[in-house]
């Protein structure tokens, strides 16, 4: 399954993705945007794999340059996926450094939700982010996200207490 855009495609993650994905949630620019933010391991992804993936509660893909040989370099997932309600929470990061400010988290929100309408029937998703992260907020917003709600001094997994804000998108 690929999706296709005009600098990055999507594509379904699998087992052979986990050592980039460990990498890359060690990162701590991606870190420091999770609550969860302690070391991730490969056990730790398999688990998400084994819990998470095989069961329909998330559905996580890969993002791949398109023009450089469809190397990855981040991913974006949906999670908590409630086939009731159509509705899941959004998540996205990209892991690799030289991959920022190059416009893929614009153009894989886009992707994104459109499959998330097409292909898993949602029409509704969420997502929480922090304040201090203003280049996701305007991404965000650029694929139709609105802000719904202030989440004040979340706990993150480090202890560290920081603002959010809820987002959704009725898609």
């Amino acid at each position: 399954m690929l999706i296709a855009g005009e600098k990055v495609t999507l594509r379904l993650m699998t087992r052979e993705d986990t050592d980039l994905i460990v990498k890359w949630r060690n990162n701590p620019r991606v870190r420091d945007n999770f609550v969860y933010r302690e070391t991730f391991t490969n056990e730790i992804h398999e688990n998400w794999i084994k819990t998470k993936v095989e069961t329909g509660e998330v559905v996580q893909l890969i993002i791949c340059e398109k023009n450089n040989n469809a190397r990855p370099v981040g991913s974006v997932y949906f999670r908590d996926i409630d086939n009731e309600a159509h509705s899941a929470e959004y998540g996205i990061f990209i892991g690799e450094d030289d991959a920022i400010g190059k416009g893929y988290g614009n153009e894989t929100a886009v992707l994104a939700t459109r499959y998330a309408r097409q292909e898993l029937g949602l029409t509704k998703l969420i997502l929480r982010v922090f304040t201090y992260n203003e280049a996701a907020i305007k991404s965000y917003e650029h694929a139709g996200f609105v802000k719904v709600k202030d989440l004040p001094l979340v706990e993150c997994s480090d202890g560290e207490k920081s603002d959010m804000i809820l987002m959704e998108q009725k898609i």
